[in-house]
């Protein structure tokens, strides 16, 4: 959320991310419950990730607004294994400017003067709006406004999982008038998406290695024995992998080899013993005998022979 007024800005910024793996049907299914609002808690989440055998990756360290100098950025973003949509909203005193990105390209600005600019999915959207409504105020100052801000996040957080109890509250309060405030936003989102810029040269390193990915992607296991059970401590267990089984890091390096030791977590250990087979199915990581779902943060990959 952020406040644009003639006296400053505020911007507040939950920091939850969540991550989906398991099958595209099973995810959408979840997606849409999560975002209309049907699922209300973090346990109503996980118990229907594990109905549905998702596997969740979610954290609360995602740094959604930050500050240019006098100016406040947020961001939201959509994260795909080919591209990166962004949008932001730069605001000072004054105006504001949200900015549409494809990757490091600009492709769509809009501005804007006073104003509150809610970003998120449909629902989280519609329940930060009508908190907004009930606590509102006339003649209130840009401290009592980072106030309401805190108790509408804190409330929106007990209604819906989407959003994390955890925020950043940022507050500007620059003197400025509209002409120098639109000069401040273009030199800042120039120079900000500047620095996105330097992606263009990543990106051509990506294509050389996206080359290398559509050929290692070819290995990624979805289906198969991956290895089994050796060790459970607490919510972590240890994996012996397979002969023919690898696992890998995004950038396709070698983490472990057939035979070695990996760490996986699982929600609920009580349900695994040792010598437990893991395995894929239907793209799904999980304990062959219950069925109990398991999370890493690295590929497997059938090995070379």
């Amino acid at each position: 959320m952020c406040y644009i007024g003639s006296r400053g800005s505020v911007i507040i910024g939950d920091k939850r991310r969540i991550g989906f793996l398991g099958d595209e049907k099973a995810r959408e299914k979840l997606e849409e419950e999560l975002y209309s609002g049907s699922i209300k808690t973090k346990e109503e989440l996980v118990k229907m990730a594990a109905e549905l055998q998702i596997s969740l990756k979610i954290s609360d360290n995602a740094e959604k607004v930050r500050e240019i100098g006098d100016v406040v950025v947020g961001e939201v973003k959509f994260k795909t294994p080919l591209e990166t949509r962004r949008k932001r909203i730069y605001g000072t005193t004054g105006y504001y400017n949200i900015v549409k990105l494809l990757g490091s390209e600009i492709k769509r600005v809009q501005g804007g003067e006073s104003s509150i600019v809610v970003f998120g999915n449909k629902i989280t959207k519609e329940m930060a709006n009508q908190a907004l409504k009930e606590h509102w105020k006339t003649k209130i100052t840009l401290k009592e406004i980072g106030e309401i801000f805190k108790q509408v996040m804190e409330e929106v957080a007990q209604t819906t999982p989407s959003v994390s109890p955890e925020y950043d509250l940022i507050i500007k309060h620059p003197p400025l008038n509209k002409k120098d405030a639109r000069e401040l936003l273009r030199t800042t989102i120039l120079q900000d998406v500047k620095e996105l810029g330097k992606w263009r040269d990543e990106l051509r390193e990506d294509m050389i290695k996206k080359a290398q990915s559509i050929q290692m992607a070819s290995k990624i296991m979805d289906q198969g024995e991956v290895g089994r059970l050796k060790k459970i401590n607490g919510n972590q267990i240890e994996i012996e992998l397979n002969k023919g089984v690898e696992a890998l890091d995004l950038e396709w390096n070698i983490l472990s080899k057939p035979g070695e030791i990996v760490s996986m977590d699982i929600d609920q250990p009580e349900k695994v013993s040792i010598g437990d087979v893991v395995v894929i199915e239907n793209e799904n990581l999980c304990i062959k005998r219950t069925k109990s779902n398991l999370i890493c943060d690295f590929i497997l990959c059938r090995a070379d022979k």
